[in-house]
């Protein structure tokens, strides 16, 4: 059945995340997390992207979950949402559908492990890649820094594979770990400075 919010869409490019989790971060494997609680942060670079007729290619998004347990078996986490300043109204309510769930695929299965969406806003958001690095600014509330773990053999990337969950399904995540992680917005604070991160490309559609 379709809905209202239906529309052909898709998007891929790159995506990153951090939390206070040690590396590597049990949640992937639908474990406790290690601190009894994660703090995590998600961000997407959409390199190529439409939402019906909106184009969205280039726009970045980012998330906040703040999960009191375990995120698969409950309680529920929280959820915050920024999305790119750059976007358009077209392509701001596009992005808000999309990222909501409203719109289908890995999104609308992932809101139900979110028990309270806290707030979405537009923001200045700046990604940035290089080699094995990955960084991301939101002026005033968020830093994030992260790169990756090197293993025995330089020329290869250490990844986990086959996780039981993973925020690109499909895409082994690469192993890192922030060099820089710290959030301060909507009552919540952290530094988790030299934790968990991961990173790999995505692909998602309806």
């Amino acid at each position: 059945m379709t809905n209202a919010n239906s529309h052909d869409w898709k998007l891929e490019g790159d995506y990153f995340e951090a939390c206070n989790c040690d590396s590597i971060c049990p949640c992937i494997f639908l474990s406790d997390p290690d601190k009894d609680h994660c703090n995590a942060t998600v961000a997407w670079h959409i390199e190529k992207g439409y939402f019906g007729n909106t184009q969205l290619n280039g726009l970045n998004a980012v998330a906040i979950f703040v999960a009191p347990g375990n995120m698969f078996t409950g309680p529920k986490m929280k959820a915050i949402f920024y999305l790119d300043k750059g976007a358009s109204q077209e392509q701001y309510d596009a992005l808000s559908k999309i990222f909501s769930g409203q719109s289908g695929g890995f999104f609308a299965a992932a809101s139900n492990l979110i028990g309270e969406m806290v707030g979405i806003r537009s923001a200045a958001i700046t990604f940035g890649m290089e080699d094995k690095r990955r960084w991301l600014r939101i002026p005033e509330y968020l830093e994030l820094e992260i790169e990756a773990i090197s293993g025995s053999d330089p020329r290869r990337d250490s990844q986990v594979t086959n996780p039981a969950f993973t925020v690109a399904p499909g895409h082994d995540p690469i192993i890192a770990r922030s060099t820089k992680h710290s959030y301060k917005d909507y009552g919540f604070e952290w530094d988790s400075s030299g934790k968990n991160g991961f990173y790999s490309k995505f692909n998602y559609g309806p």
